[in-house]
């Protein structure tokens, strides 16, 4: 079975919300964002909220196709810590950002949280399941 030896409250997790973010889980992974300062230390971001990003992707007027759950937030908020003040040069980047990202014709609808996942068994960060339900 595909969901054999899974984390401790991670099948439950899926049975809810899919391989998509749930508020809890788009919460904690926006609260550990954060840019590297000149001299190499961290300042993390003011995640935006769900709302917020909504407010900037229709100031922009960007209407996204694979708007699930949180999985867009996340995706806004990613790319306001690794890409904003590099590639990435204002407000309105962000939002064309985020519609590529989210609905990357070559991609699949759980691009986000698939590749939030990978980065979290890369790094070695453990996700307390239970907490994120």
């Amino acid at each position: 079975m595909m969901r054999d030896g899974l984390p401790s409250g991670m099948e439950e997790y899926l049975d809810l919300y899919g391989w998509h973010f749930s508020k809890k889980m788009c919460d904690w992974a926006t609260s550990n964002m954060y840019k590297k300062t000149a001299d190499g230390q961290r300042s993390y971001i003011t995640p935006m909220t769900k709302d917020g990003v909504d407010e900037l992707l229709k100031r922009y007027n960007i209407n996204l196709e694979n708007k699930i759950g949180y999985d867009y937030v996340f995706v806004a908020n990613m790319c306001i810590a690794d890409y904003v003040g590099s590639s990435i040069s204002d407000e309105r980047h962000t939002a064309l950002f985020v519609k590529d990202y989210v609905d990357d014709q070559d991609g699949y609808d759980t691009l986000p949280f698939t590749r939030f996942y990978a980065d979290c068994i890369g790094s070695k960060t453990p996700i307390i399941w239970e907490d994120m339900i």
